[in-house]
C-alpha cells in the first residue's frame, strides 16, 4: 500500500490541494446522501440499525475523491489503483463509478463568481447576456474503441474528418480560454454545426438578443440562420480578386481567428488529462467524464 498523502500531490491528482480541500467539502455530503438513497433502493425499506453501526467503508469518501482523480489524470486501471489503496479492484470499480458522477453533476464554474455554476446551455446565454460576455464555441473528437461487429449503428461513430471511430464534444470558453459548458458528447459522424443545434444553440440565440459566439468555418449555417449572433470568418475571395481587397479579407480572418483561438486553448487543458487523449473505455461512460474533467479545468481557470 502507497503513502496517501503522497497520492494526494497534485502531480497525481492533476488539481491542487486547495482545489482538493473544496471538492471534498464540496461533495461529501451528496456522496453521503446518494450512499444511503442506493441502500435504501437495495434494502427495499428504512434502515434497522442506527447510523454508523455495521462494517466500516474501506475506502473513506477522500481516498475515493482522490483514486477517481488519479484515473481521471493517468487513467490507471483500478487493479493498479487497488493494490496502491489496499483495496480490491471492485471497491475502486464502485468507487470511480459514484464519484465520476458527482464530479460531472457539478458543472461549471463562473469567473470572479464563487459559489454560482453553470450546467445547461440556456446558463452560459444568460450568464453571457447579463455579464457582456463575448462567447467561443468549438467541437473536439475523442478516439473512442469500435463497436462491435453486427451491431446497429456501427458507422455512427465513424469521423468523416479524423478518419477514426470517436465521439465529439461541443465545448464554449470565453474570451480567456476558461470553460464555461460542455454537452452531452455525440457520435463523430455528426456534423459539428448539427451538434451545436441538437444540443439547443437555436433557441438560445432566439431568446438572448444581445450575445455573441465567435465559431470557426465549419459554423456557416449557423451564422447564415442568425446573423449578428453566431460570427464565423468572412468567406475567402476567389482566384483573380483583387489584391488590395485579399489583403483586406486576409487581415480579417487572422483577426477572427486571433479572438477565437481561446477556445482551442479550452480545449487543450481538457486533452491534457490522459483519459482524454484516447478512450479505451465503455462509451456510454464517456460524456460523464467528459464532463467532470471540463468541470475540474474551469474550477482552475476560474479563479487565474
Amino acid at each position: 500500500m502507497a503513502d496517501r498523502s503522497v497520492l494526494t500531490h497534485p502531480l497525481f491528482t492533476g488539481i491542487s490541494t486547495a482545489h482538493l480541500s473544496s471538492l471534498v467539502g464540496e461533495l461529501a455530503r451528496p456522496w453521503v446522501v446518494g450512499l444511503e438513497g442506493r441502500r435504501f433502493q437495495a434494502r427495499g425499506g428504512a434502515r434497522k440499525r442506527a447510523p454508523g453501526a455495521g462494517a466500516r467503508h474501506q475506502l473513506v469518501f477522500v481516498d475515493r475523491l482522490v483514486a477517481t482523480l488519479i484515473h481521471l489524470r493517468h487513467d490507471l486501471p483500478h487493479a493498479v489503483l487497488g493494490v496502491l489503496f489496499g483495496v480490491d479492484r471492485s471497491t475502486v470499480t464502485r468507487a470511480v463509478g459514484e464519484v465520476r458522477r458527482l464530479l460531472a453533476e457539478r458543472g461549471f464554474a463562473v469567473p470572479d463568481r464563487p459559489g454560482l455554476r453553470l450546467r445547461t446551455l440556456e446558463d452560459v446565454f444568460a450568464y453571457a447576456q447579463a455579464e457582456g460576455v463575448e462567447l467561443r464555441l468549438d467541437a473536439t473528437e475523442v478516439q473512442v474503441r469500435r463497436p462491435v461487429a453486427g451491431r446497429g449503428g456501427r458507422r455512427a461513430f465513424v469521423s468523416g474528418k479524423k478518419k477514426q471511430n470517436t465521439m465529439k464534444a461541443t465545448v464554449v470558453a470565453d474570451h480567456r480560454g476558461r470553460t464555461l459548458w460542455t454537452d452531452a458528447l455525440r457520435p463523430g459522424r455528426m456534423h459539428d454545426v448539427t451538434a451545436a443545434r441538437t444540443a439547443g444553440i437555436g433557441p438560445c440565440f432566439d431568446h438572448f438578443d444581445l450575445v455573441q459566439v465567435l465559431l470557426d468555418d465549419g459554423y456557416l449555417g449557423l451564422s447564415r440562420d442568425h446573423r449578428g449572433k453566431a460570427l464565423s470568418p468572412p468567406r475567402k475571395l476567389r482566384p483573380g480578386a483583387i489584391a488590395p481587397f485579399v489583403e483586406l479579407r486576409e487581415r480579417q480572418r487572422h483577426d477572427h481567428s486571433s479572438r477565437r483561438i481561446t477556445v482551442e486553448h479550452a480545449l487543450a487543458d481538457h486533452k491534457r488529462w490522459k483519459q482524454l487523449m484516447r478512450w479505451t473505455h465503455r462509451r456510454d461512460r464517456l460524456p460523464d467524464t467528459y464532463r467532470a474533467i471540463a468541470g475540474l479545468v474551469s474550477d482552475r481557470t476560474a479563479t487565474v
